[in-house]
């Protein structure tokens, strides 16, 4: 899955940028306090985008 696709999907689920990090940014949940690391590749696997929306508490990506 594209990064630009799952970064969308975060924005239209409440999702906010948190901050940048080291090899990550961080998005936050803001109605449930939860955050979690999205990596900056171009190419991010399902398995790892449905545990990031698992993290953030949303429904999974499709």
């Amino acid at each position: 899955m594209k990064r630009n696709k799952l970064l969308k999907y975060l924005r239209d689920n409440s999702c906010e940028f948190l901050r940048e990090g080291g090899r990550h940014s961080w998005w936050h949940n803001p109605k449930l306090n939860k955050r979690s690391a999205v990596p900056r590749h171009r190419e991010i696997k399902d398995f790892l985008a449905i545990k990031i929306c698992k993290d953030l508490c949303i429904p999974p990506i499709k």
